[in-house]
């Protein structure tokens, strides 16, 4: 299937999610979609960086997406830094100025705002850091072996 036919499957949350998660690969982190922090949470994507920090992207559609999460400051604590991913005809006005701002498309992404940093507490990070590794090996397994009944972790 090609790209362009794998891309009408996707919803355009998905599709910022892939572009953001390409460009922070150039820039050495490690991505992963759908993680739940902790119960009743689910971040659209968690980056893991080369020197161990951890982003977390919410991407949103458009404003009637942004509008109706009301979760978002939640995910606040599982993180040391928060970006909004909008595409360009976003109304990015509506995004709270203090978090940062990623304007992507589904092939590439453009950090605008470096949200500041808030570093997690040493043991939240490494509960973070197994349950990102534990997810990711999930879905890579569930990739190679769709039988086997792994959900994405």
């Amino acid at each position: 299937m090609s790209e362009i036919a794998a891309d009408r499957c996707l919803m355009p949350g998905q599709l910022l999610a892939r572009g953001v998660g390409r460009a922070l690969a150039s820039h050495g982190f490690a991505c992963v979609e759908e993680l739940t922090p902790t119960p009743g949470l689910r971040v659209d994507v968690m980056a893991l960086g080369p020197k161990g920090e951890i982003w977390v992207i919410e991407c949103k559609s458009s404003r009637a997406d942004f509008t109706g999460d009301a979760k978002w400051q939640g995910y606040l604590p599982w993180c040391d830094r928060y970006f909004w991913a909008v595409d360009r005809t976003f109304p990015d006005e509506l995004l709270p100025p203090e978090s940062g701002l990623i304007v992507a498309d589904a092939y590439d992404a453009e950090i605008v705002r470096m949200p500041a940093e808030s570093r997690l507490a040493p043991a939240r990070r490494k509960a973070l850091i197994q349950k990102f590794a534990t997810h990711a090996a999930r879905r890579l397994q569930a990739l190679r072996d769709p039988g086997a009944g792994l959900n994405g972790g």
